[in-house]
């Protein structure tokens, strides 16, 4: 790690940063996990502001590479430029936004009205397209752990929605388990940064951390305004089990949302990669699930929405193509996907879509090596799609 006199504060070099402008080098958090890489792009000022209050910084040598280059071409400041944000765009909005609620619940700010209006945002973002939303849960490639807590509770919230809703839920309800979900982990945002690259089991520290964070996060919301006692109640209990092997209290009494909280929260933690572990297929997740449930309707509503083979899966097709899975087809075994490979299964820059119901692009298995497959951009599959 670098020390601290290699490292500018991001605020001191905001002359260098534009909005829709690539970046010119790495932004970090105070721990040196990276928040935006090379090339990236800030999206709007607010995600700006956000970065800045994280503390993030810069190593000094690439500042200095950028500032000897711009002197070279005796121009002062990077110019801007026109971005007109996509659907893939207003996602990473919402990483940013959750991160500057999140710390001002923990600052005991009152933000109850806030994060209610966040969660109804998040629905209608979740229903703008259900198969983008899917695809940015289950295709998880960008390794950005200092952010794991945020996108945790973002794709989370999808997926217990999408269970709601196929349990006929009314509104209420789903906007309760939407509110749940985004502040299940609320006291232990950091701890889960660390463990999403920790290589050894949790401390005995950690581990009395993990089971105390499901009270601890209902007090701090308490503190924050939250007055719903069915949102502090689920949030209280989405690590309780119904057969008393849950924590922290080990109560067998718990509410059909605290029920599918707990179970959307494994499954995307099975899903979601780690520094000393690949994610979990998704496939393989789901079944882990029912049996973990005893194939019972929380299960099934949980498996239902996400389909044989959910957006962002990786697929071999007949044509001998490796392929992503985008959107649901007519039938769960149908998916319509778009090529990465291939029909040599060698990885290529071009993307054809396929429909996998015609015979020639049936899909004939799962990809064993998925090496080549890390890093998937949304809009290489999906095209410009307009927030």
């Amino acid at each position: 790690m670098l020390t601290n006199n290699e490292r500018v504060p991001l605020s001191q070099v905001i002359d260098l940063v534009r909005v829709g402008v690539p970046l010119p080098f790495r932004v970090l958090d105070e721990h040196g996990r990276m928040l935006l890489g090379y090339g990236q792009v800030v999206i709007d000022e607010m995600q700006l502001a956000a970065l800045v209050a994280r503390g993030a910084w810069v190593e000094r040598p690439q500042v200095q590479q950028v500032r000897r280059q711009l002197s070279q071409v005796s121009v002062a400041r990077v110019p801007s430029a026109y971005h007109r944000p996509t659907l893939f765009d207003h996602w990473e909005q919402r990483v940013w936004q959750l991160d500057t609620l999140l710390r001002k619940v923990m600052r005991h700010e009152q933000v109850s009205a806030e994060l209610e209006q966040f969660a109804v945002d998040q629905i209608r973002l979740v229903d703008r397209d259900t198969d983008v939303a899917l695809f940015m849960a289950i295709r998880q490639d960008d390794h950005r752990f200092a952010l794991y807590a945020l996108t945790h509770g973002l794709y989370t919230a999808t997926v217990a929605l999408l269970a709601g809703r196929q349990l006929g839920w009314t509104g209420e309800q789903l906007r309760c388990i939407t509110c749940s979900a985004l502040t299940m982990n609320l006291s232990i945002g950091e701890l889960q940064s660390v463990q999403a690259e920790q290589k050894t089991p949790p401390t005995p520290k950690q581990m009395e951390q993990l089971r105390s964070h499901p009270q601890r996060s209902a007090d701090l919301l308490r503190a924050a305004g939250v007055r719903d006692s069915n949102w502090l109640t689920t949030v209280q209990d989405h690590h309780e089990r119904r057969n008393g092997k849950g924590y922290p209290r080990g109560t067998q009494e718990i509410s059909d949302l605290a029920a599918v909280l707990r179970a959307a929260d494994v499954y995307m933690a099975k899903v979601s990669p780690r520094a000393q572990r690949p994610a979990m297929l998704p496939k393989q997740a789901a079944r882990q699930l029912y049996e973990d449930e005893g194939g019972g309707p929380i299960a099934a509503a949980l498996i239902k929405p996400l389909g044989i083979y959910p957006p962002g899966d990786l697929v071999r097709l007949r044509s001998g193509e490796i392929a992503v899975v985008v959107r649901h087809g007519a039938t769960g075994a149908t998916p319509q996907v778009a090529t990465l490979s291939t029909r040599h299964g060698k990885p290529s820059v071009a993307t054809e879509m396929r429909d996998t119901s015609v015979a020639e692009f049936a899909i004939d298995g799962l990809p064993q090596d998925r090496s080549n497959y890390t890093r998937i951009l949304p809009e290489r599959v999906y095209g410009i799609i307009e927030a």
